[in-house]
């Protein structure tokens, strides 16, 4: 945590330091190291493809200024923001578009085809695993222009809106007509519907409402080779396998999708902020499976790890060296207080100390700060999360692997966990860590050892190394783990449906981009 504070101290020198050598670095993008230079796709004659570009898309919705490739060169990957302060992007587009239409993203898609030129669907940039990053170069696609709302059907409870629509621009709207869609990550706003899906995102109050697949009905898409796809709102079905659902946390590597329609829910006419201190993480988990077992629903569950507690809570007195969960109850009146009265009933047959509404009224409070990851990572410390799944029986088990394990990696300064999102099947954790690098690695090779020693103990218990933020570029070596042999067959419907790979190559799959030597 002393890193924490010496990045507060010195933020706003280091902006001042850093901005006049920026400034200079604009000039001439060559000054950037790029971090993923390998295989860059090689556009010979890049003035014709501009040209044409601005045929499809017009010239106003086309740049190849030097500082819009350079906003477009990383996510919101925590270590982009050490690279930035040190001189080096991920990965550098060759040209920026914002199409207005479907049928200009066709255009684009067949043109791109036809050079054989990679292309990068882009939401809001707000994804933490380099699922946006033009690793091999390209066209960025951003979808900005793809931003209203459609229809709100009051009868069958559904939004249909445009996949660029910005996540809090959309809740706004649906709240101010007595609606919600649940759907509220801590990212709200600053990503959009379209990066949920490619992700499949959940949001904090996703053990009442779902993640974003069991919230989506019907949707457009366009595939890779520019055919327009229209997936039909339906509530349930039995005509063949469920196509549409492949699209659903493709990261943008099968398709570009336009359009979305939505579940959604009356606003809740009330809410119950319950919060609860365990004496250890096994009594937390056990409550929270017991409550969810009797099919009682919170909107919110959060446990905090004891030392998530300390730096979250340290003002509870009832929470010294303990375990927090808070809980928010949401909807009509007298659904809400069943369940207040079921969970705090199971959280105290649990060892559970009552600790009021305060903590969760905190929660509400901060729950899109994201001050630690924006203030920490300095010129030297690598700071992320990593989120992932598991079944109950092996919950308490993997949380202890992955504390033990991580902690013998030199330079970690700790490692911590709160779990976010509940099942009556499993949990998602959310691990956070800290470190910086030894003096015989990098940056980049401590992140990657972390991230990889985290995987593989989630692996080694049965779980999923991926909850809501994607494969991206971090867990991409990991999926033929993750999914065994099936992953071949993966990979060959990407292939057919891509057989260019011009869709977000680098991304999910393994060495299938073709230029080069890599195969």
């Amino acid at each position: 945590m002393v890193y924490i504070s010496i990045a507060k101290n010195y933020k706003i020198f280091l902006i001042i330091l850093l901005l006049y050598k920026k400034i200079l670095m604009f000039m001439d993008l060559k000054e950037f190291e790029l971090i993923y230079k390998q295989n860059r796709c090689e556009i010979k004659d890049k003035k014709n493809i501009e040209t044409r570009l601005k045929g499809i898309v017009g010239k106003n919705n086309i740049s190849t200024k030097k500082i819009d490739l350079l906003a477009y060169s990383k996510d919101t990957s925590l270590i982009g923001f050490n690279w930035t302060l040190q001189g080096k992007i991920a990965g550098l587009p060759d040209f920026i578009t914002w199409p207005e239409t479907e049928e200009q993203i066709s255009e684009i898609l067949k043109l791109a085809n036809r050079e054989k030129i990679p292309v990068i669907p882009y939401g809001e940039g707000s994804g933490v695993v380099g699922g946006a990053i033009p690793v091999y170069g390209g066209i960025i696609i951003d979808m900005k222009k793809f931003n209203n709302i459609l229809e709100i059907n009051d009868k069958n409870l559904t939004v249909t809106a445009q996949t660029g629509i910005n996540g809090m621009n959309l809740e706004r709207y649906l709240n101010a007509r007595g609606y919600t869609t649940g759907h509220i990550p801590q990212s709200l706003y600053i990503s959009s519907l379209g990066g949920w899906i490619a992700h499949r995102a959940a949001g904090q109050f996703s053990t009442k409402y779902g993640k974003i697949e069991d919230i989506i009905l019907g949707m457009e898409v366009i595939l890779p080779q520019g055919k327009i796809v229209k997936f039909k709102t339906i509530s349930r079905a039995s005509t063949g396998p469920q196509f549409d659902k492949l699209f659903i946390g493709c990261e943008g590597t099968l398709g570009i999708i336009t359009k979305a329609t939505l579940k959604i829910w009356p606003y809740p006419e009330t809410r119950a902020l319950i919060s609860y201190a365990f004496p250890t993480f096994e009594d937390s988990l056990e409550a929270t499976r017991q409550i969810l077992r009797q099919q009682i629903y919170p909107a919110v569950i959060r446990i905090y790890d004891a030392d998530e507690t300390f730096r979250h809570f340290d003002h509870i007195e009832k929470a010294k060296n303990k375990v927090m969960v808070v809980f928010v109850c949401e909807g009509i009146k007298s659904l809400v207080n069943l369940e207040k009265a079921i969970t705090m009933d199971t959280c105290e047959k649990n060892n559970g100390v009552a600790c009021g509404e305060e903590p969760v009224e905190h929660w509400f409070e901060t729950r899109f700060r994201v001050t630690e990851t924006s203030l920490s990572p300095t010129l030297k410390t690598v700071f992320d999360t990593i989120e992932i799944e598991i079944l109950w029986d092996k919950a308490a088990d993997l949380y202890h692997s992955v504390i033990t394990t991580t902690k013998k990696i030199k330079g970690l300064i700790f490692i911590t966990a709160h779990v976010s999102h509940f099942y009556p099947n499993g949990v998602g954790f959310y691990f956070s860590f800290a470190g910086i690098a030894p003096k015989e690695k990098t940056d980049l090779e401590f992140y990657q050892e972390v991230w990889n020693t985290v995987i593989k103990a989630v692996e080694d218990c049965g779980g999923s190394f991926g909850h809501h933020h994607g494969v991206g570029i971090n867990r991409s070596k990991w999926m033929p783990v993750e999914w065994g042999v099936s992953f071949d067959t993966i990979k060959q419907i990407k292939n057919l449906l891509d057989p260019n790979n011009i869709l977000n190559p680098g991304k999910i799959y393994e060495n299938l981009w073709k230029n080069g030597d890599e195969k």
